[in-house]
Formats: C-alpha cells, sequence, structure tokens
C-alpha cells in the first residue's frame, strides 16, 4: 500500500497509509494526527491544514493554485515550500511523500 511521512511539530515521523482519492489533508487526519486542525473540512477557505512539503516532493505535489495561495499568504509561516494538505489530491505518483505539520499561526 501507498504512504506518506508525515513529521509533526514535535519532530517525530509518523507513516500513515495512504489511498487514491483522498487528500493529502484526509490522510493525516484519518491517521490521527490531532495538531491538523482542517477547520474547513477541505474546502479551501481556511489554512489550518498547511503543511511544508519537502523539497525532494514538491516537483510531485505541483504549486498552489490562486484561491491557496491567498489563504497562505495569511500564515505567518508561509515558505516556499507552503501548501495547504486539503488541496494536494493523493494519486499512486505520491507514494512515499514527506510533509511537515507548518507551525499554528
Amino acid at each position: 500500500m501507498a504512504q506518506i511521512i508525515v513529521t509533526t511539530r514535535e519532530g517525530s515521523d509518523i507513516t500513515l497509509p495512504a489511498k487514491p482519492g483522498l487528500s493529502v489533508m484526509e490522510i493525516i487526519r484519518d491517521g490521527g494526527i490531532d495538531e491538523l486542525l482542517a477547520l474547513c473540512g477541505g474546502c479551501c477557505s481556511c489554512a489550518t491544514c498547511h503543511v511544508y512539503v519537502d523539497e525532494d516532493d514538491i516537483a510531485r505535489t505541483g504549486t498552489a493554485g490562486d484561491d491557496e495561495g491567498d489563504l497562505l499568504d495569511s500564515s505567518d509561516h508561509r515558505t516556499a515550500a507552503s501548501r495547504l494538505s486539503c488541496q494536494i489530491a493523493f494519486i499512486d505518483a505520491l507514494d512515499g511523500l514527506k510533509v511537515t505539520i507548518a507551525p499554528e499561526d
């Protein structure tokens, strides 16, 4: 089965099974990592599912769209690696994706 590796804010790496058709946010939420709030439930209307995509994986996940970029602009912790995990649709080609949960704003 495909998987993603999530680094928590405390620095722990957690490997989660990943199923195509879910967003990275859903995989993290369903995997029991509570520090990713995802308050809007994946509607791209908040930035509480902010993650940093590992440098080696940025090309595989693509870039943020306009709405996503606007929401990320509201974060004090935005970097070039920032994405909203609700906007990353998991596909088999993302097997092994590494993300780090961004600090809370």
